[in-house]
């Protein structure tokens, strides 16, 4: 039965996990804490960038010799393989840790069997402890793993009465400093941010992060289909970060730098491009995760073809009664198709609110008698 000790050890290990959001991918974010016999933790550390020491090295080189016989708690299975680093297994073995405790399997089979090479070496190992929670904090690398494709994070600032933009189609600005400052921090852990032609045309973005010490700068991508929203000099062309421009494969481009370019298929319906192959093609170059800010017209598309993993919306006690609403057609036509979300978060951000949320679940199908 898992202690009340067990259970303050392995959330801290999740806090410290979070600590690598942004900074990790293509690898996953993990958190390590190690206790000895009277409890006391003697060693922590999380996974800090690719390439780098995994959390459970940071957490070993911490403890030192009060490893020995002592618990570690992990958010992830310890890796069993050899990469960039050597197997995480085989470091617990050595330091002589005598009991490990994680919350999730690693999925991926090339890294996975940790725990198994850990028992088979006569340690003491248990699986599940607040694993709902370190999921969560694991999502875009668990997604990437599982489904082959990128976490999609969308991301919508919007008035109380859900316009985006005024009649006029005036916008800036809805939502205070406090809430734009706070989208900073979405952009700093993405792999990659996310907009369309009309968000291109319209304001012309820049994307990248501002105001965060250290952050890495995410990729850009502008879903520009007929490739005629950016133009040369275009802020989101700039040397701040990488930038892909994704046009349809017969549109004309030859005023857009040739390594920006995207080329995809169009939509089999509808406007637009492929979204299944523009994720296919994000994750190839490592991305595993995607912050979606975006109008209404591309939110609606993510919608629709259901790669919107969790939704963010910074609301502000602000009404207008007429302008865009913050998501377009999704091909939802009555109400029973409705996408049900599940609310994980409400935090006040300076004036405004963001909200946070999955989709729920699909409901149990009752069986008849």
């Amino acid at each position: 039965m898992d202690t009340a000790a067990d259970i303050t050890a392995m959330r801290r290990a999740i806090t410290l996990a979070a600590r690598g959001l942004g900074s990790t991918s293509p690898n996953p974010v993990v958190g390590c804490v190690i206790t000895d016999a009277a409890g006391a933790v003697v060693g922590e550390g999380f996974h800090q960038r690719a390439g780098g020491p995994h959390a459970e090295v940071h957490a070993l080189r911490a403890a030192g010799d009060l490893a020995r016989g002592s618990t570690a708690y992990v958010t992830l299975e310890p890796c069993n393989h050899t990469g960039r680093t050597g197997p995480c297994a085989q470091a617990l073995l050595a330091a002589g840790i005598s009991r490990v405790v994680y919350a999730v399997g690693d999925p991926n089979p090339q890294a996975t069997g940790g725990g198994d090479t850990l028992r088979a070496a006569g340690v003491r190992v248990e699986q599940g402890l607040l694993a709902d929670e370190a999921e969560a904090g694991n999502a875009a690398w668990l997604t990437s793993v599982r489904l082959g494709r990128p976490y999609v994070l969308w991301k919508y600032a919007a008035t109380l009465d859900g316009r985006i933009a005024a009649a006029d189609a005036t916008s800036r600005w809805i939502t205070s400093p406090e809430a734009r400052a706070d989208v900073h921090r979405l952009r700093a852990e993405a792999d990659a941010v996310l907009v369309g032609s009309g968000t291109a045309r319209t304001d012309d973005p820049q994307l990248g992060v501002r105001g965060i010490d250290g952050a890495t700068q995410p990729l850009r991508v502008v879903v520009d289909t007929n490739a005629a929203a950016v133009k040369p000099g275009a802020r989101v062309l700039d040397a701040t970060a990488p930038t892909l421009i994704a046009v349809a494969e017969d549109a004309p481009a030859g005023h857009l730098p040739v390594d920006a370019v995207l080329r995809l298929p169009r939509a089999a319906t509808g406007p637009g491009l492929d979204l299944d192959v523009l994720l296919e093609a994000l994750h190839t170059r490592g991305v595993r995760s995607v912050l979606v800010e975006g109008g209404p017209t591309l939110a609606g598309a993510f919608v629709a073809a259901g790669k919107v993993d969790k939704v963010v919306g910074y609301l502000a006690p602000v009404l207008l009664g007429a302008g865009p609403a913050a998501l377009a057609d999704a091909g939802i036509s009555t109400i029973s198709r409705a996408l049900r979300l599940d609310v994980t978060e409400t935090v006040a951000i300076g004036p405004d609110l963001r909200v946070t949320a999955v989709p729920a679940a699909p409901a149990p199908v009752r069986k008849g008698n």
